[in-house]
């Protein structure tokens, strides 16, 4: 990634030098396959005789116009940033270029549907992206007007962050769309989408009166798939959320929403033209959790409008500002505003083991984390960013107060609307609607990393009646911060007189308290009779990793299931997990655990991210000695699990499908190949496209299926979906030549597109015999600093991650890449994902000590 970087020093010069009022891009989509012609003319003041730069990544310039003198593109420019000297107070620049697709998912992204052979368009502009579309001021604060004229094939659909213009004829059957100018915004956050969409369009009403257009798009192939209905419904239950709870209105004139293919991420708050993945459009069942956690994208794009592209941070350093609002935001009103009102059950089991597990890393850093340059941004839309940030902003919330909380946030919104803030601008606000100083928990929270632990000391005398309490805290030896928590405890307890299995563990008591330092005594629980069950941080308000007396984890590891509150269990299943991967619990014990109680478990991504824990605690986990056994023991309890489940119900499904993630043994994939073949039909369960990949690539990986029959299955499924389902197969073939093969197709070209570079990886790294991956350690670090200088990074990032042969987890692993890492001091970025790699098979080998005393 030579010459692209952009450091905060430089943007902070450039801020001080100039002030941007509009940009004019013309862009022609109609030159063929490989660029677009690009003229932006860029209307600006500046502090008169200073220099500058601006940025485009092009192609070729043709030409570069300042105040009406003609510049040499050959002397100011090297494809990435334009030289400007001597600039006037009042500056207009003109840039004529092409620019270049990608198929990265960068910039602007072109695809062909393999079905129909149509063009589709979109554009991925954050974090530095609109550069390769038009010439740019590329940073956050330098906030203007664009508009976007298109001239593009007369049969495609258009669209960009202003209401969809009539288009007039052009050449050659093509038409023009010349969209109004924008409301004042960052470029990260402009967009253009365009080509054959099939649209569904509605409106709603705003708050303030006005009509706000609404469109839903996809791709022709896929258009017979979009529920419109139920997505048109979760966007009015988030408008009608949001405009009462921010006080503020919608900000944009119109809300469209779009379904693009090969999509890095899971969708893109561009002002008013939203991009989501098109994994969001159902072709084949999907279990619950992909069902909420679609309307929780769709909540958390639409929270955005406000909180980022209304009020947007200055520097990429308060990412995490806008993008744990939006996590925030997205939860409280889908629990609130939808049908899924066990949304923070889901955030607590899949936001928050994510930022715990981010948080252990070698390289977690602050909330508020240094971004130095483009390359620190990039790397850091991580689980401190998004999840922990949100955790610690739902602790905010129980701090200040909810009601305090909405009213600080809505006078942020109209104080600031059109500008760029930082977080203090924020904490003014939160610290006049609730009457609290926000200096010290702005320090303690945002301002340092690592992840506190709790857990409870009680006494208790003859009578069973608890006689002291205390909550104990600590902090890891690099991280050693002790931090104030607003938390509440709950005991639980069997709600029968007979027996514990006939019953359920009730709430039967609750206490709400500010905990602080080491030691916080809870002196009101003290004369209460000892419960069955004492659960620290219930109802999941604080963020700390949290531990159980002997007496309660004794209890949890046996009647877990019986535990009421999906909360309260999802509470304690990721306790008895953060034990496991700090070593403290064996793997195996978690593993009994989970097989023993999961099958009751009624939240849908509660069920996935254990499910998810135990294997991977089987095969990385267990001692090595111990781990083919297990890893059958977990196959053939998934598999019996799943014939025992309600038929057509979630749980069938998804224990079929992690069934088919770990079969290793003859019977075992005997039984996949009569699931796939219909001979041996679960009653309930279809056999739908995407499950009959999943366990075609369970066949290919236990070498009961080959290239023949990954051949027939694309012939059938001629899509995008069958292409990268197809090539995950191809890689996860049980052969030397077979992982030769896949990995030729990353690294000795480079011609991939960013999704069949991520499924690959996934196929690759797929080995039931890990030894075929020994091979590629060396052939791994050879290749890391060549990748990271030649590839884009949302390329790179995918390789140098999805390649590193980590099911290994041995110590021959460790070593090898600390002596890379000893040999390559930069860069920064790529060290880091290196570091992180590295540090998963670290805690894989503490646990497989643990596992094997």
């Amino acid at each position: 990634m030579p010459g692209v970087n952009l450091t905060r020093i430089e943007a902070q010069e450039r801020k001080a030098l100039l002030s941007v009022q509009s940009y004019d891009v013309t862009l022609d989509l109609t030159t063929g396959p490989e660029t677009f012609g690009s003229t932006t003319t860029v209307r600006f003041t500046a502090t008169p005789g200073a220099s500058t730069f601006i940025d485009a990544i092009t192609r070729t310039v043709h030409s570069v116009t300042l105040n009406g003198v003609t510049l040499d593109p050959a002397s100011v420019s090297d494809n990435v940033r334009i030289q400007l000297d001597d600039l006037a107070a009042e500056n207009e620049l003109t840039v004529v270029a092409d620019g270049m697709y990608t198929n990265t998912g960068e910039g602007l992204h072109r695809f062909v549907d393999p079905v129909d052979n149509e063009v589709y368009l979109y554009s991925q502009f954050e974090v530095p992206d609109s550069r390769r579309v038009f010439a740019v001021f590329e940073q956050p604060d330098l906030k203007a007007t664009f508009r976007f004229t298109v001239t593009a094939p007369g049969a495609w659909e258009v669209i960009s962050n202003s209401i969809t213009p009539e288009p007039t004829d052009a050449a050659g059957g093509a038409k023009t769309w010349a969209f109004e100018p924008t409301h004042t915004m960052s470029s990260y956050i402009t967009a253009l989408v365009a080509g054959p969409y099939a649209v569904v369009r509605s409106e709603l009403t705003s708050t303030d009166g006005r009509v706000i257009p609404l469109g839903l798009f996809s791709r022709k192939s896929l258009f017979q798939y979009l529920d419109a209905d139920y997505l048109f419904e979760k966007t009015r239950q988030g408008f009608t959320y949001f405009e009462e709870k921010f006080n503020y209105p919608y900000p944009f004139d119109k809300y469209d929403q779009m379904f693009v293919p090969e999509f890095n991420a899971g969708a893109m708050e561009n002002a008013g033209a939203v991009t989501f993945t098109e994994s969001y459009v159902f072709r084949s069942k999907v279990t619950d959790a992909i069902k909420e956690r679609r309307v929780v994208t769709v909540l958390h794009e639409l929270a955005h409008m406000w909180f980022g592209d209304l009020v947007t941070m200055k520097w990429w350093n308060d990412l995490w500002l806008n993008e744990s609002f939006a996590e925030w935001a997205s939860t409280i009103a889908t629990a609130e505003a939808t049908e899924w009102h066990e949304a923070w059950t889901t955030f607590a089991v899949m936001e928050k083991s994510w930022a715990y597990k981010q948080d252990q890393l070698p390289s977690t850093h602050p909330v508020v984390a240094t971004i130095n340059d483009l390359e620190d941004v990039q790397v850091n839309f991580d689980g401190i960013t998004y999840a922990k940030g949100g955790s610690v902003l739902k602790q905010l919330v129980a701090w200040v107060g909810r009601d305090e909380f909405f009213a600080g946030v809505a006078s942020y919104f109209a104080k600031h609307e059109w500008g760029n803030t930082e977080l203090n601008d924020l904490m003014v606000e939160l610290e006049a609607s609730s009457g609290r100083d926000l200096t010290e928990w702005t320090k303690l929270w945002l301002e340092t990393a690592g992840v506190n632990t709790l857990r409870p000391e009680i006494t208790v005398d003859d009578a069973g009646n608890i006689t002291g309490f205390a909550v104990l805290q600590s902090a890891a030896a690099d991280y050693p911060t002790i931090r104030p928590h607003r938390l509440a405890i709950g005991l639980y307890s069997f709600d029968t007189e007979n027996s514990p299995q006939d019953g359920r563990l009730v709430r039967t008591h609750r206490v709400e308290l500010d905990v602080d330092g080491e030691r916080t005594d809870v002196a009101e629980l003290v004369g209460r009779s000892r419960p069955d069950l004492v659960l620290l941080n219930d109802d999941d308000l604080a963020y700390a990793k949290i531990r159980l007396d002997a007496a309660s984890q004794d209890v949890a590891l046996e009647y877990l299931s019986a535990i009421e509150s999906p909360l309260a269990r999802a509470i304690v299943w990721g306790s008895v997990w953060d034990s496991t991967r700090d070593a403290e619990t064996a793997p195996r014990d978690f593993i009994t655990l989970v097989l023993g109680n999961v099958a009751t478990e009624t939240e849908s991504t509660t069920l996935r991210t254990v499910l998810g824990q135990v294997v991977l605690a089987a095969t990385f986990y267990v001692a090595e000695e111990h781990r083919a056994g297990t890893v059958k023991e977990v196959g053939d309890s998934l598999w019996s699990l799943a014939r025992h489940a309600e038929a057509g119900s979630d749980a069938q499904f998804q224990f079929v499908k992690f069934f088919a993630s770990i079969a290793t043994t003859e019977a075992q994939l005997e039984s996949i190949s009569a699931l796939l073949d219909g001979t041996s039909p679960l009653d309930g369960l279809v056999i739908d496209t995407d499950l009959a990949w999943e366990l075609l690539i369970a066949l290919v990986a236990g070498g009961q299926a080959g290239t023949a029959e990954i051949d027939a299955a694309l012939a059938g499924d001629n899509t995008a979906t069958g292409a990268q389902s197809a090539a995950q197969a191809r890689a996860a073939i049980p052969t030397l030549e077979g992982k030769q093969a896949a990995w030729s197709s990353l690294i000795d070209v480079d011609t991939a597109p960013n999704t069949i570079v991520r499924v690959t990886g996934a196929g690759f790294l797929r080995a039931n015999d890990t030894t075929l991956l020994e091979p590629f350690v060396d052939k791994y670090f050879s290749m890391l600093q060549t990748v990271w200088a030649s590839r884009s990074f949302a390329i790179a990032e995918k390789i140098v991650v999805g390649l590193y042969p980590a099911p290994l987890a041995n110590k021959a692993l460790v070593d090898a890449t600390r002596a890379w890492l000893d040999a390559n001091p930069e860069p920064v970025a790529l060290r880091r994902l290196v570091i992180e790699n590295m540090a998963g098979v670290e805690r894989a080998l503490a646990a497989q000590a643990r596992d094997a005393e």
